[in-house]
């Protein structure tokens, strides 16, 4: 058998470490994605989440150079104009005169963000927002309370829910306030006080059943809403019949017709049966869309969305670390996992 050297051409596909990493990426959904990188970066301490800051530290004071003569000129003259500003104003305006009347408001601007500020022009950026506790406690000091008062109302706002219902029971408070109260002191003071937070805002906080805070809210509506007794009588009387939703039942022990009933649960459907879930500590969690569906030139196209999928770096303090011609244990570690 004569040997030779031949060429052929041919095609075949090699499934290389990359291609299977990605086949397999590709089949996970967002969430499971951020899972697996952050198992990822849990096993590797090459890796690194990219939140888009230098890993070397910037230095936090800049060097101060001095000013050539054009921005020295320039500085002068700024000063200057603040001062003339302020020779120009007079002491005592008179009353009829405007602001802009006397100092050019043409010199002030407002600056707008920068071009490297991701956020959305539209966006509501506002801190924390005020919890419930805080929002009646801010009533609280508002109102004139005595001594004894005030210690009463600041248990009862202590036990009322994130629903705005009160936890306690009032004598059970009324046991563990007793050595701060005169002996005198009985359960009608804590109702008294009760009553008056009740109509803190939001209305029909500190309510004990989800009844008595509807009825809240119906008796400081104006009497000449149309079918308010009607909708107070209900509550008051046949409040489980309404949670079963026996409407037949309350048609015939209240002598209505089904239209009246009608108009009459539209009312009580205005009220919040849980008053204090309008007042919420708890920022907007916005949901990040995995891929963008828009139309283009009439067709439809949907593009994925690259801020929803997490960026990684190689971290260059421990990358720097890796020696070429080390064989040793702790080299061979990093090399590996550089790998």
């Amino acid at each position: 058998m004569k040997q030779s050297i031949q060429l052929r051409l041919g095609q075949h596909l090699t499934m290389t470490p990359q291609l299977q990493q990605a086949i397999r990426l590709l089949q996970l959904s967002t969430m499971e994605l951020q899972l697996e990188v952050q198992t990822v970066l849990d096993s590797n301490l090459m890796l690194e989440p990219d939140d888009g800051e230098s890993s070397a530290p910037a230095s936090t004071e800049a060097p101060q150079e001095p000013l050539n003569g054009r921005e020295n000129e320039r500085a002068e003259g700024a000063d200057a104009e603040v001062t003339s500003n302020d020779e120009t104003i007079p002491e005592d305006l008179p009353v009829d005169t405007n602001w802009e009347d006397t100092y050019d408001m043409g010199a002030t601007s407002y600056s707008a963000p920068a071009d490297g500020d991701n956020r959305d022009f539209f966006e509501t950026h506002n801190g924390e927002g005020q919890s419930l506790h805080e929002h009646l406690f801010w009533q609280f000091d508002l109102t004139p309370f005595s001594d004894e008062d005030r210690i009463i109302g600041e248990a009862i706002i202590d036990a009322i829910n994130d629903d705005g219902y009160l936890s306690a029971t009032l004598e059970d408070l009324l046991e563990s306030l007793a050595p701060r109260l005169d002996a005198e002191t009985g359960i009608e003071e804590l109702r008294a006080v009760l009553h008056r937070i009740q109509h803190f805002d939001p209305l029909g906080v500190g309510a004990r059943d989800p009844a008595e805070c509807l009825i809240i809210q119906l008796l400081a509506m104006d009497p000449s809403v149309p079918l308010r007794d009607q909708a107070l009588t209900l509550v008051q009387e046949h409040v489980n019949l309404l949670g079963n939703r026996d409407y037949n039942q309350i048609m015939r022990r209240m002598k209505l017709t089904e239209t009246e009933l009608h108009e009459i649960l539209k009312l009580v459907q205005t009220l919040n049966p849980r008053p204090g879930s309008q007042i919420t500590s708890t920022p907007p969690q916005y949901v990040v869309p995995d891929v963008f569906v828009f139309k283009k030139n009439g067709k439809w196209q949907v593009d994925l969305n690259s801020d929803a999928a997490p960026r990684l770096r190689i971290n260059s303090h421990y990358a720097s670390m890796v020696k070429r011609a080390d064989n040793s244990e702790d080299n061979t570690y990093l090399r590996n996992h550089l790998q």
